[in-house]
């Protein structure tokens, strides 16, 4: 008989279900450790998985509730490749890890937990994180709580926007802005 102890699942098994999406339910509420929320973009959002394969697991969702990415509009698509490439930066930053599996699940058949709103996956990955327990026990570990790896990726993406002349933030590229004074190209592809 397999087991795992993880308490802090109790609280989802035996709460109150909230109607409707939570993909769409999660960016309206105030970013926390509760919530997840990272990032908010002007299209789509970065939060981390509740859920993870490893500690670290974020998610890139837009606002609009589609299923399929033929449906985002096409400002969308690119400010989720913006938002994927600045969690890269954050990831290597705060975790170090030595790769990562970046990429979404469309429909049921292919993995996708939530059917009817995409999301991108950027999972960073380390040499053995695919174990024994993975691979015989059928069972992940994660080594951190989902606040505490909360609490040290969100300063990281906090530090990680620029603003825009139209409002709002857009994910920032490469190095921080500071760093960009005396050479005005080297953030000029964000």
């Amino acid at each position: 008989m397999k087991q795992l102890w993880s308490p802090w699942r109790i609280d989802y098994i035996r709460g109150e279900k909230a109607p409707g999406c939570v993909l769409c339910a999660a960016p309206r509420e105030p970013a926390s450790a509760e919530n997840l929320v990272l990032f908010r973009g002007q299209h789509s959002y970065i939060m981390m998985n509740r859920y993870p394969y490893t500690n670290g697991h974020l998610m890139v969702i837009p606002y609009a509730h589609v299923a399929m990415l033929t449906e985002v509009p096409s400002e969308a698509q690119i400010e989720m490749l913006q938002e994927i490439n600045m969690s890269l930066e954050v990831l290597r930053e705060v975790m170090d890890p030595q790769g990562f599996n970046v990429g979404l699940n469309l429909g049921a058949s292919a993995g996708a937990g939530i059917r009817d709103h995409l999301h991108f996956h950027v999972v960073p990955r380390w040499v053995g994180d695919t174990n024994f327990m993975a691979v015989i026990g059928e069972t992940n570990v994660i080594v951190e709580g989902l606040q505490e790896c909360f609490s040290q990726l969100k300063p990281a993406f906090d530090g990680r926007c620029t603003p825009l002349d139209s409002g709002g933030f857009r994910p920032a590229r490469g190095v921080p802005e500071s760093d960009t004074e005396d050479d005005p190209d080297a953030a000029s592809d964000v």
